[in-house]
């Protein structure tokens, strides 16, 4: 599901960036999106390839699986939807299985196949009246998991639709972030921020000792953070509806869509999940701002190791019990 709008930001309090000997910092645009990395290293030099190397990892990932760039193994599946069965990378698939993992979990308000959507809401501010209901209808007829088909034992993947696509808007670029972060834990590097325009993965300390510091912003307020906590090797995610929205006749339409019905998900403007994985925390949270509250809250009691910090359109907050904010002085 789209996801470019998301708004978490590092609060460099207690990092400084004239300590450059042992912490680099660098944006680049990857996956459509803004990715800030920041590595903590034995001197600026050794940094500067760190990054490079979880960029390199970063663009090899979505040299297999973007919808987009042509040449990709899910270019190629989406290609022969309603044709024939295309043989992938292992990587590839499992992601696939994930993905559907979150589509049966959610009961459809999470669904990897929402790429086949026909784009018939805008949300550059064109938008001036609704879409008629038949055209929101038709919108998502192939849209839909159950018709995806994985083949483990030849690494295969069919949609039986013609014209379904398969994407990673939701997940893949926590999927990107968890790789990086595993990259460099793997190198023996032991502190850093992988932030894919929010999906952020984050371990070690920072250069002064302390856990790094992150925060939420306040979608009613965009230019201050609501909350702020700390990250101790967690990821954090945050799924909003506030900057890409159309206004039709008084009522505000956000752009994150519900799968199943076509029509704009309502009830949360932001839904913030951190845990283990930005991956599996890019599932929840997305599936929560679809799901609403209620029914979000129900779901999220099935994972322990994640918690939960939802803001309502009425501006009403809930959150987890386990949810701990840093005190402000």
């Amino acid at each position: 599901m789209m996801k470019k709008w998301i708004l978490l930001f590092c609060v460099l309090s207690g990092i400084s960036f004239l300590h450059a000997q042992v912490l680099r910092h660098r944006t680049v645009a990857l996956m459509g999106s803004r990715f800030d990395i920041s590595i903590v290293d034995k001197d600026s030099l050794s940094a500067e390839k760190d990054i490079d190397e979880v960029v390199a990892e970063i663009d090899r990932i979505e040299n297999l699986i973007s919808e987009w760039r042509p040449n990709t193994q899910i270019s190629e599946v989406n290609r022969n939807a309603g044709i024939t069965p295309v043989k992938v990378d292992r990587e590839v698939f499992d992601l696939t299985k994930r993905g559907i993992y979150f589509s049966k979990i959610s009961g459809g308000a999470f669904d990897i196949s929402i790429a086949a959507m026909d784009k018939i809401w805008k949300f550059d501010g064109s938008m001036q009246e609704m879409p008629a209901d038949s055209s929101i209808r038709k919108s998502v007829a192939r849209v839909g998991y159950e018709n995806i088909v994985l083949d483990s034992a030849n690494c295969t993947i069919f949609l039986k639709k013609k014209g379904m696509k398969i994407g990673f808007g939701s997940i893949g670029k926590g999927y990107a972030a968890d790789r990086g972060k595993a990259l460099m834990l793997k190198k023996g590097i032991k502190a850093g921020i992988v932030n894919a325009s929010g999906d952020m993965s984050v371990w070690g300390l920072s250069p002064k000792g302390r856990l790094w510091r992150i925060g939420i912003t306040d979608p009613f307020h965009p230019s201050e953070y609501i909350d702020i906590i700390t990250l101790d090797n967690e990821s954090m995610v945050t799924s909003g509806d506030y900057e890409k929205y159309a206004v039709i006749n008084g009522k505000r339409y956000a752009h994150i869509i519900n799968p199943k019905t076509g029509y704009p998900s309502h009830g949360l403007t932001s839904a913030t999940v951190k845990g283990p994985s930005a991956e599996f925390a890019n599932g929840l949270s997305t599936s929560v701002m679809v799901l609403g509250a209620k029914k979000g809250k129900k779901l999220m009691k099935r994972f322990p190791n994640y918690q939960y910090y939802l803001i309502t359109d009425k501006e009403k907050i809930i959150k987890s019990k386990g949810w701990e904010s840093v005190k402000r002085k």
